[in-house]
């Protein structure tokens, strides 16, 4: 008797899924962090030199 009560209380159990839930969201989310860096990493770099260059031949003071 005492078995057939642990199935029932282990199958309407669903603490286990709010888990995989979250697993599954966070993999998305680190999945379109990687997507955006590589598409927008090349023009960040880009813009980058040009603010460098720009910094570097400013002169400052008399």
């Amino acid at each position: 008797m005492k078995l057939f009560a642990l199935l029932k209380n282990f199958r309407s159990d669903e603490s286990g899924a709010v888990t995989v839930d979250w697993v599954v969201l966070t993999a998305a989310i680190v999945g379109l962090g990687i997507v955006v860096m590589t598409t927008v990493g090349g023009g960040i770099k880009s813009l980058a030199t040009s603010v460098s260059t720009s910094i570097a031949a400013t002169t400052v003071g008399q």
